[in-house]
């Protein structure tokens, strides 16, 4: 679904309330504070933006934001936990904007004690560093002359590098009018890159870090159709923007 200036414009335009309404929720995550608290701020700037929550707008998903909370890996209801000291918290969310979607997730550690730092503080800071890394090399290669194929690797290459898990089983997307459109995205490369889309301008995705501590395996949980945590309850890390493919390089529109 090729978009044109206009659409890539407006697109923009949401992602950027997207981008200003998750760094408060970040800003916001402190032990005491509920999952809940975070998934009923999340829907009340939104909606003071002008927009709406584009998960909501899913078949069954009743919530603004999927929080991951320590070895949850995607698609975390939002309960009652209060976040504690040491947490390892993605937030993952959408906006719906002017007819289209914009998609985005940043994972932290809970931390309000300015300390020592620990020996499984310094793991946990290199772990998100290494997903945050693996997020920029992979936006780096979203450019015209390369192909899907060139982004998986990159994220591999790093996450790998570091010790780290990617999950094979959840991947990036495109997205625009519809939260999920083609192609798929993947953290890994399986596949001859020669074989994966080509990367034209105009393209709009959303490139996710989806990645473990432990091994990749996953397993549903909660019994709730929804929540994906590791299987080997290992710690688990989420990084997410929307770009465009544009003559001049990436473009973030998130």
């Amino acid at each position: 679904d090729i978009k044109t200036e206009e659409e890539i414009e407006i697109m923009r335009q949401g992602g950027n309330i997207l981008a200003r309404v998750l760094s408060e929720i970040l800003l916001q995550i402190s032990p005491g504070v509920s999952e809940l608290d975070m998934d009923k701020l999340a829907e009340e700037l939104i909606l003071k933006e002008g927009a709406e929550p584009a998960f909501k707008r899913v078949e069954g998903y009743k919530n603004t934001i999927c929080v991951s909370t320590n070895d949850v890996v995607v698609h975390g209801i939002p309960t009652e936990y209060q976040f504690k000291e040491g947490d390892v918290v993605g937030i993952d969310c959408g906006v719906y904007y002017k007819g289209f979607n914009t998609d985005m997730a940043e994972t932290i550690k809970v931390s309000n004690i300015k300390n020592q730092i620990s020996k499984k503080d310094e793991e946990i800071n290199k772990f998100l560093e290494t997903g945050m890394l693996a997020l920029q090399k992979g936006i780096q290669e979203a450019r015209i002359g390369n192909r899907i194929g060139h982004i998986s690797k990159a994220i591999q290459k790093i996450v790998q590098g570091g010790g780290y898990s990617v999950v094979r089983s959840l991947i990036g997307h495109g997205v625009g009018k519809s939260l999920h459109e083609e192609p798929e995205v993947p953290g890994f490369l399986d596949n001859a890159i020669e074989k994966t889309p080509k990367l034209k301008i105009g393209m709009t995705i959303a490139i996710e870090v989806i990645y473990n501590m432990g091994k990749h395996d996953v397993t549903y949980s909660n019994n709730d159709g929804w929540t994906i945590k590791t299987k080997d309850n290992s710690l688990s890390g989420l990084f997410e923007r929307t770009i465009a493919i544009t003559k001049d390089g990436p473009r973030m529109l998130t």
